[in-house]
């Protein structure tokens, strides 16, 4: 027993120095081909200087590190079990009677980990981080005008109405939608205020709308009712639990929000009217992230672990990295095809990390057991 402990404790020790050592060269060099196209769009921008092109790289950093870390097992994974196969290391535990799901069990624990890790801790840090980047980015290379500007200006959003009873909606359509210095204006907005049963109560006319705290405020609005002639124009406040952030988050990357506050503004985005695919799909990717990092272990042992006297190790191993590749983009395009909704969130954040792993272990069986 003392013995299978020390084996297991040695072998973990070698992954995880192997994958930390892979991740950090893999994210160095990704980092310098970002770094390199930073100082590449900085060349329009005499005014940008170096230490903000470097600034901007390097808080992109833990990001890029986060996407790399499932590839990063695999090599790390390859390279520990093949130094520990061609030093004759795991043939001679396997002729003491240690089988390779014993020895597997505390590299698998150590990539969930991993992955553990990076949701829990890194991804708020590198949300953070990361749209402290955008917002720099956005300020000095780039030319457009924000989210907004990719949607053509327009804003639209359903929010709850506490002015009607029993508790309804108000559907506001914005057109020309601006944000200067944290304030969000808009010209031309309507408002369609419903009740709970979706029945028109009123609909709302403004020339101008600011988004206030706790308040829309609607210059020379005029309230139409069913049935009835339109008000005198006058400024109407409308109650409303959106901030400027929040709207500027709706439409911004969701990799720029903690991992830990992204339950909380799914269900904000839905209350609003906001599409929340997005969000959802990355919060389930984050969850599937240790389940995609053991199975990326178990694919290396499964490709890595075959005794060089046998031949053909390097045609395996570039298998297997082949393999982990094929996988780790697999999972990239169902990310893209649950974001259409044509998958399932949960479908397409899961099913490849599962299937991946399904594959791995039917390998091992085979390898190991025949």
């Amino acid at each position: 027993m003392t013995a299978a402990v020390t084996l297991s404790l040695y072998i973990v020790r070698q992954f995880a120095f192997s994958v930390l050592g892979m991740l950090l060269a893999l994210s160095g060099l990704v980092s310098m081909f970002d770094f390199i196209e930073l100082l590449r769009r900085s060349a329009s921008h005499p005014d940008v200087s170096f230490g903000t092109v470097s600034q901007i790289a390097a808080l992109r950093l833990p990001y890029e590190a986060m996407q790399i870390l499932p590839f990063a097992v695999l090599l790390g994974g390859i390279l520990c079990f093949w130094r520990l196969t061609r030093s004759s290391e795991l043939i001679v535990a396997r002729a003491a009677g240690v089988s390779a799901w014993e020895f597997l069990t505390a590299p698998t624990l150590c990539a969930v980990l991993f992955g553990v890790i990076a949701t829990a801790l890194v991804s708020p840090v590198s949300s953070v981080m990361l749209a402290k980047a955008e917002a720099m980015d956005n300020t000095y290379l780039s030319t457009g005008g924000g989210p907004l500007a990719l949607n053509g200006g327009q804003l639209w959003l359903r929010q709850s109405d506490r002015q009607s009873s029993p508790k309804g909606v108000a559907i506001i359509h914005a057109q020309q939608v601006e944000l200067h210095h944290r304030q969000l204006t808009a010209q031309r907005v309507s408002v369609f205020r419903l009740d709970g049963s979706d029945k028109l109560l009123s609909r709302i006319e403004a020339t101008s709308a600011t988004l206030g705290p706790g308040h829309w405020e609607l210059e020379n609005a005029r309230s139409i009712r069913p049935e009835q002639l339109p008000e005198p124009p006058r400024l109407i406040n409308l109650p409303t639990d959106l901030t400027v952030s929040r709207v500027q988050e709706s439409f911004a990357s969701p990799d720029t929000l903690s991992f830990w506050a992204l339950p909380g503004f799914i269900a904000l985005l839905d209350r609003s009217g906001f599409s929340s695919v997005r969000h959802r799909l990355h919060f389930q990717a984050l969850l599937a992230l240790p389940l995609l990092a053991a199975t990326m272990t178990l694919v290396s042992a499964g490709f890595s672990m075959r005794p060089a006297r046998r031949g053909g190790v390097a045609q395996m191993i570039a298998s297997g990295v082949a393999a982990g590749f094929a996988l780790f983009v697999v999972s990239k395009i169902a990310e893209q095809i649950g974001q259409s909704g044509a998958l399932p969130v949960v479908l397409a954040a899961w099913a490849p990390a599962a299937s991946g792993l399904m594959l791995a272990v039917a390998l091992l069986l085979h390898t190991e057991d025949g």
